[in-house]
């Protein structure tokens, strides 16, 4: 069984760990609704993607 040999410094580990930062989140604008979302996905706001409706989106506005 691997075992270490030596204790790893502080810096030597924090040099290992520099690139599991997380990165920003690219975002584009729904061309229907302008809401932000991620590229290549649905839009959670309208239900479209490329010109056609894939979810349908309930409202509140039914409530009374």
């Amino acid at each position: 069984m691997a075992v270490p040999k030596k204790k790893m410094s502080k810096s030597r580990r924090d040099r290992r760990r520099a690139h599991e930062a997380l990165g920003k989140l690219h975002l584009s604008a729904c061309p229907q609704c302008r809401a932000m979302i991620r590229p290549h996905t649905v839009c959670y706001n309208c239900g479209m993607y490329r010109g056609v409706k894939y979810l349908e989106i309930k409202t509140d506005d039914a409530k009374s």
